[in-house]
């Protein structure tokens, strides 16, 4: 008997934890850590768009609501993949300033 051809990746991906310093990602068994420090883009996102995570290959990551793409290798060994994205001037969240009357 044949197994049915490979489709698409149904592997679970999890958002575990957020912290002021980043998150943790659970990938099937593994467990990674992804720093704000080193992935300054998601310091500013809010909790749903952090969660909001497509696992569409096995080393590919993908958040569609910030439009970022990341391989796995890069989140475990981020000083081997020197090329970083710098954060927009313009804060996408901005933060509410009190208001004094």
């Amino acid at each position: 008997m044949k197994s049915a051809a490979l489709g698409k990746n149904i592997s679970e991906i999890e958002v575990t934890n957020i912290s002021r310093h980043g998150f943790w990602l659970l990938l099937a068994d593994k467990e990674l850590f992804v720093p704000f420090k080193e992935f300054p883009w998601f310091q500013d996102a809010s909790v749903s768009e952090i969660m909001h995570v497509e696992w569409p290959s096995p080393n590919h990551l993908y958040w569609p609501d910030l439009d970022v793409d990341l391989d796995t290798e890069s989140i475990k060994a981020p000083e081997k993949f020197p090329l970083i994205s710098r954060k927009s001037r313009t804060a996408k969240h901005p933060r509410r300033q009190a208001q004094t009357r």
